[in-house]
């Protein structure tokens, strides 16, 4: 699980790198810097994989990204 705290402190890399927090969502943190929070889900379906980007972090925070997960899925 992850915490506000570490979600705020995770630096840039050479490469893209996850840091996940549960139920499939997880915190892409660029070279950049930038930070996507993105949801990996099946389609109830076709069980297709599929990637949904939630928002940024700062503009979504870890509380607001858990909120919006729960309603996807």
């Amino acid at each position: 699980m992850l915490t506000a705290s570490g979600v705020s402190n995770a630096k840039p890399h050479g490469k893209p790198y996850k840091l996940t927090d549960g139920l499939s969502l997880f915190l892409q943190v660029q070279p950049s810097g930038a930070k996507w929070w993105r949801f990996r889900y099946r389609r109830p379906g076709t069980k297709k994989e599929n990637l949904i980007s939630l928002g940024t972090f700062p503009e979504v925070s870890l509380r607001r990204a858990r909120e919006k997960r729960d309603e996807v899925r």
